[in-house]
């Protein structure tokens, strides 16, 4: 089995990067793995800690319509290159946490995506220098508040929300470049394809970024989700899995208004 890479909060509040263990314990890394983090001696055991997102991206870059069929679902052109947008790090939550789903809106959809995880600085890179800037890969829910992308005429309201961008469970260094996506609503599948069907690959996404936009070391981009992305209610789960890295569920809860001061 291929390493998993994770980042966790122990019972009592500390926060940590580490190795996933067979047995679920953790073993503790000195730095995130992207710089140069080694194990320490340090395991933390099964009960006393949480899995978080695996990642605190400065930011987070994502590909709109980069599969042929969403794209055709969605209506319009199919991008002559990639089609950027921006989730803010606020928007990310961890394997199992609850999205929000919020009063503005009236259709909020999963969208299931691979995404790569930034390991170097990249500024103006090539694909083929570009491919070695991802460190890794993990599974990301683009969640999207359909209304509001429509009637904004834009997308950064709609992407951005608390909790709009589950993140996890863990990063895994290599990816057969055939692995299969999937996503499950309430165990109904609902969303199946290969990530071999992008029409931009993750070497090209990542190198047409850095001609405008620095990549940092934890920066996320999103590659894109392919066709049946649908409606999601209160109440419902949400299951994305992807082949050689293992799978991202949350649950879909009611915003709650916070109470006045």
């Amino acid at each position: 089995m291929a390493q998993r890479y994770v980042r966790i909060q122990t019972t009592s509040g500390q926060l940590f990067y580490g190795l996933l263990l067979l047995d679920r314990q953790v073993q503790i890394l000195d730095a995130p793995p992207w710089l140069a983090g080694q194990p320490t001696e340090q395991t933390i055991a099964p009960d006393d800690y949480h899995l978080l997102a695996p990642c605190a991206p400065s930011k987070i870059i994502a590909i709109g319509k980069n599969y042929l069929k969403h794209a055709i679902e969605m209506g319009g052109e199919v991008p002559k290159e990639p089609l950027l947008f921006m989730k803010p790090s606020t928007a990310v939550i961890a394997p199992n946490a609850q999205i929000h789903y919020p009063p503005q809106s009236q259709r909020v959809d999963y969208e299931g995506e691979l995404a790569l995880v930034i390991g170097d600085r990249c500024v103006d890179c090539t694909p083929e220098q570009a491919q070695s800037k991802i460190w890794g890969y993990t599974i990301a829910n683009d969640v999207t508040a359909r209304d509001l992308q429509k009637s904004d005429g834009q997308w950064t309201r709609a992407k951005g929300f608390d909790t709009f961008c589950p993140l996890g469970p863990w990063i895994v260094r290599e990816l057969n470049p055939g692995a299969k996506l999937q996503t499950f609503l309430n165990n109904n599948l609902v969303q199946s394809a290969l990530i071999s069907e992008m029409n931009f690959p993750p070497d090209v996404l990542v190198s047409y970024i850095s001609q405008a936009i620095t990549l940092l070391p934890g920066d996320v981009v999103l590659t894109g989700t392919p066709e049946g992305v649908g409606a999601m209610q209160t109440g419902d789960r949400v299951r994305i899995e992807i082949e050689g890295i293992g799978s991202l569920e949350n649950l879909v809860v009611p915003r709650q208004t916070p109470v006045p001061i």
